[in-house]
This record gives structure tokens, C-alpha cells and sequence, in this order.
């Protein structure tokens, strides 16, 4: 029984009269025939499989690949060829303002720009017909079509925005992904005019005014020399104010160059709208009262500081230039000395560092005399003060105090009102100020005489900054000499010493050519001497080529040498 269930199978499948061994040869082949054809099977499913892989891999990477394109479009890093996608990609980004301008030439071109930026004849004359000629050209064809001395393509969105704001035409056409970018912009700005804090009778009488372009040809028009390098940054996240770096390659010192270069990259903040401001950003001590860098309205001046080795930044929208490194004694020196005769200028020089000397310290001394040092007032001069101050009820430091915060409150209040309305109120106020503290007892005759030399001596420095700190340092040393005599005047001078040892100016000594003592330098610093012996640049400057002419034909030896012959 068993062996009929087993050969049941076989007895079905084998052929008649076949034995055995044959039906299990053929049985063998079958199975190894079957496992080849499965084998062969797999391999083609596997196959299959993988093409069917890398086929959608290649689809979904192309599918990225569109979806980024897309992402760049919508993010606005790239340009659409649509029209009214374009027009409303510029709307959003500019925020839509009133006076954005868009105008359809043709059904392919469009036309934007803000109105007020541009030059309207420019525009009327030298882009729209020319438009108009040739509607179906690419951009590339536009772009050789206009007649304007900037003209670029672009397919970013975010630099036709840019340039948008700035003054720029936009030329959109349908089908393509780039935009011509015209620039035609046009800045309102005042006239030159004399310069109104730097005044002189002797020499240019032109300053600088609001416009970047037209101080730098102010500039260019003194220097005309190929080797003016002109370097501009970008200030201010909200503002994205220009700002001009000049010097003259092959004169200004490299590490100077890279110092000034670095520090204005350095600089990030939401808006810069006047060179003062930049000043305090990038000066050595920001916390010091003491300019660092020179604030300069005249175009002579500062081109002869380029000249010098010095390096000058222009920022557009204001009317002021920043000259650096600058000494301390450079704070003192006017454009004017130059144009004068050595001895008047020496003179000059003279003269104005003694009235700066007065100013800081003529008030502590009688303060200081009054309230310790009796002993060094001369006996003739004893009785006139006694009398002076025989009603007055207050110490000397309350007296000199009051009159010098009055003068103060003269010099702001003539300086805010208009021009004819603060003089008046300056010289009218003083004298009736003046006799009514005197009438009331509230001060002496002899202390508003010094007050008054001291706020004229003042206003003899050139600078307009160094001049303020000038009148604030004299009040804490009113303060120290009412304490502690002429000790205390002291005890401040030896401060201020200090502090000025410890500035610098870009990195240059801020009391040179004094300290470190550079004596070659001492030739044009308190007196200038005549033209042969100012032919060196300053070396504090650190500048390439220190020499500025050859002192040869100008020499007078020389002169009277050829006379003779």
C-alpha cells in the first residue's frame, strides 16, 4: 500500500515503457532547467526594478530642481519673464510707494522708476524714443540701443531693487530674465557756496555742499593725477549711505589704507547721515572729548592732506570731509597759513595758541589766586579787586561759574536763532547781562573782563570741534583750581598731558611731532618756516615718498648765486 501512494505520482508523469532511472534523469533536468528559468527571471526583476529606481530618481531630482528654481523666484533671487509677476515682484518689494512709476511702451516692454530720482530730460529724450523705435528686441539689443553712460543687465531682483531707490530706470521685457538697468539718477542739492566755519580772506573760497559727485570732482579738479584712488562702501542697513575713501597711491601708507579699510567694513548700523557720525564709529577713542580726525567743509584743505599722505573720507549727504590720522597741533593750523608769508603765518600760529592758552586757563588762575594765593597778586592790583568785590556775596568758583555758564548760554542761543537775530541777541544780551550783574552785586568788573578774553580767545581756533572741547575743559578746571589752588590747576594740566600722550590718531602718534620727538617735523608745527625747509611730508604720516618738491630752485642762496653770475 505504501509503495502505491509513492509511485502514483511518477506513474502519471513518466513516458510508456520508461524505466526508473530515466524518469529520475529527466525529473533532475526539469528541476535544474526550472531553477536556470527562475534565476534568469529574478535577474530580469531586478533589473527592472533598478531602472524603475533610477527613473524616478531622475524624476524626483528634476522635480527638485523646478521646485528650487521656483523657491529662487518666489524668495526673489531671481528675475520672472512674466510682466505683471515682474511689476508686482517690484511693487512688494519697494512696498508700493506713490511715486513708483511704471509705464507700458509696448505690450513687451515695460518701463519703471521712481519719480524724483531720475533726470526727467534724460529720460524723455535719450530712453523713451529709443524705445519706441525697436519694441521687440531682446534686452542685450536694448542695451546697445540707449545712449546713457551706465547701462548694465541684471536677473537678480534683489540688485534691480537696489538700483531702483537709487535712481535707476528698470527695462523689463516680456519673455526674458534679465532686466536693463539705465542709470539716470538726479540728486537735488544746494550751490557751492563760501565755506561759513572755515572762512579765510586769502585763497578758495568754495566749500563742499551735500552732493558726493560733485565734492569729488571739487576734489579731482585739484588733483588731477591718475593715482587718486577712489574707494566706495556701503553704510547703513536702512540708509545705505555711500561713502568715498580717497588717497594718493604711492604716497598714503598701505597699513593706513588697510586700517581705515577695515574699520569702516566694521561699521553696521541702521543709518549714517552725516560724516560727524561716522567719526566717533571708526576714530582710535571714541570716549575721548578730543577730536581724533579732522572735520574739514574746504576742498583745498582737504586735498592738501591727500597731498600730505593723509587719507580722506567723503559721506554722501553731508557737506563736511574727514581727513586722518591728525596731530594735535594740526587742530591749531589753518589752510590760510599756507597762502601767507612765512613770518605773518608764524605769527599767526603764535598768536593762537597763546589766545588757547588764556582760554583754558586765564579764568582758574584768578580763581585760584582769589581763594589760596593772595601772594602772587601784585599790590597795585590788590586794592582794585578788593573794591570790586567788596559786594559781592559769592566765593570766586560761584562767580567765575555763573559768568562763564552765561556766556555759554549767549554762544548757544546766537548760534540756534537765524544769522541777524543772534548777533543781536549776542551783543545786546552780554551788555545787558553784564552791567546788571555788576549793578547787583552779583559778580566784579575785573572777573567779567577775564570771562569775556576768555570766550574771544576761544573762537581764534580754526576747528570748529577742537574748539568746543577748548570751552568744556575749562570748567573742571575752574572746578579744581576753586578747591585746590594752584594745585589743583595743576593736578588737571598733568591729566590732560597724560591724556593726550595716550591718543593716536589711525594708529599715529596723536602729539607728534613733540611726542615721540620727530624734530625735521618742528619745521611746520608751532611756526612754519619758509618754503626750502617744509619739503618733507610729515613722518608720523608714515608716507611712501616723504618728499614733496626739490627745495633746490626755490632756494634764496641759489637765487642770488644765478643773479651774480
Amino acid at each position: 500500500m505504501f509503495k502505491k501512494k509513492f509511485k502514483l505520482p511518477f506513474s502519471k508523469k513518466q513516458s510508456p515503457g520508461g524505466s526508473d532511472k530515466e524518469q529520475e534523469d529527466s525529473k533532475e533536468k526539469k528541476d535544474n532547467k526550472s531553477t536556470k528559468q527562475s534565476s534568469i527571471e529574478g535577474e530580469i526583476e531586478r533589473h527592472d526594478g533598478k531602472v524603475k529606481k533610477e527613473t524616478k530618481n531622475s524624476s524626483n531630482k528634476e522635480s527638485s530642481i523646478e521646485s528650487e528654481k521656483e523657491q529662487k523666484v518666489s524668495k526673489g533671487n531671481m528675475i520672472s519673464s512674466s510682466r505683471n509677476v515682474f511689476i508686482q515682484a517690484i511693487k512688494d518689494a519697494t512696498q508700493n510707494p506713490a511715486d513708483l512709476i511704471v509705464k507700458f511702451i509696448h505690450p513687451n516692454l515695460t518701463l519703471i522708476y521712481i519719480d524724483n530720482l531720475v533726470d526727467g530730460i534724460t529720460l524723455t529724450d535719450h530712453i523713451i524714443p529709443n524705445l519706441f523705435k525697436k519694441t521687440n528686441e531682446s534686452p542685450e539689443n536694448i542695451k546697445s540701443l540707449l545712449s546713457v553712460p551706465q547701462v548694465k543687465l541684471t536677473d537678480h531682483l534683489t540688485e534691480t531693487v537696489s538700483a531702483l531707490v537709487e535712481g535707476t530706470v528698470l527695462i523689463h521685457v516680456e519673455g526674458y530674465t534679465q532686466v536693463v538697468l539705465a542709470n539716470i539718477s538726479t540728486r537735488e542739492s544746494r550751490a557751492l557756496h563760501a565755506p561759513e566755519n572755515e572762512s579765510q580772506v586769502i585763497g578758495s573760497q568754495v566749500g563742499f555742499n551735500e552732493s558726493l559727485s560733485t565734492n569729488i570732482s571739487l576734489i579731482r579738479r585739484y588733483i588731477m593725477n591718475p593715482d587718486l584712488c577712489n574707494e566706495k562702501f556701503k553704510i547703513g542697513k536702512q540708509t545705505n549711505t555711500t561713502v568715498s575713501v580717497l588717497y594718493i597711491k604711492g604716497i598714503a601708507s598701505e597699513t593706513m589704507v588697510n586700517t581705515l579699510r577695515q574699520r569702516i567694513t566694521d561699521v553696521h548700523v541702521d543709518s549714517l547721515l552725516d560724516s560727524s557720525v561716522l567719526v566717533q564709529m571708526i576714530d582710535d577713542n571714541s570716549l575721548s572729548p578730543f577730536p581724533q580726525m579732522l572735520l574739514t567743509e574746504r576742498p583745498d584743505r582737504f586735498c592738501d592732506g591727500l597731498l600730505n599722505g593723509k587719507l580722506g573720507i567723503i559721506v554722501d549727504g553731508s557737506s563736511m570731509g574727514i581727513l586722518c590720522p591728525q596731530s594735535f597741533i594740526e587742530f591749531f593750523q589753518s589752510r590760510e597759513d599756507q597762502n601767507l608769508r612765512w613770518p605773518i603765518a608764524s605769527f599767526f600760529r603764535l598768536l593762537r595758541l597763546s589766545a588757547i592758552f588764556l582760554s583754558i586757563y586765564l579764568t582758574p588762575i584768578y580763581v585760584a589766586a582769589l581763594t589760596f594765593h593772595y601772594e602772587v597778586i601784585p599790590q597795585t592790583l590788590l586794592i582794585p579787586l578788593s573794591e570790586s568785590r567788596a559786594l559781592v556775596p559769592f566765593p570766586p568758583i560761584i562767580e567765575a561759574l555763573f559768568l562763564e555758564i552765561i556766556i555759554e548760554l549767549l554762544r548757544e542761543a546766537g548760534a540756534r536763532l537765524p544769522t541777524k537775530v543772534g548777533q543781536t541777541i549776542g551783543i545786546v544780551g552780554g551788555i545787558v547781562i553784564g552791567t546788571a550783574a555788576v549793578q547787583a552785586g552779583i559778580t566784579s568788573n575785573i572777573l567779567i573782563i577775564i570771562v569775556a578774553l576768555s570766550a574771544l580767545a576761544s573762537f581764534t581756533t580754526p576747528n570748529y570741534m577742537m574748539g568746543n572741547v577748548i570751552r568744556v575743559i575749562r570748567f573742571p578746571l575752574i572746578i579744581l583750581a576753586g578747591f585746590w589752588g594752584f594745585y589743583g590747576i595743576m593736578l588737571g594740566f598733568c591729566f590732560l598731558l597724560i591724556h593726550l600722550l595716550r591718543q593716536s590718531s589711525l594708529g599715529s602718534p596723536y602729539t607728534a611731532p613733540f611726542y615721540p620727538p620727530r624734530l625735521i617735523d618742528w619745521r611746520d608745527s608751532i611756526i612754519r618756516l619758509p618754503l626750502p625747509f617744509t619739503f618733507n611730508r610729515p613722518k608720523s604720516k608714515r608716507p611712501k615718498d616723504r618728499k614733496k618738491y626739490d627745495p633746490e630752485p626755490i632756494n634764496p642762496e641759489k637765487k642770488v648765486e644765478l643773479r651774480v653770475k
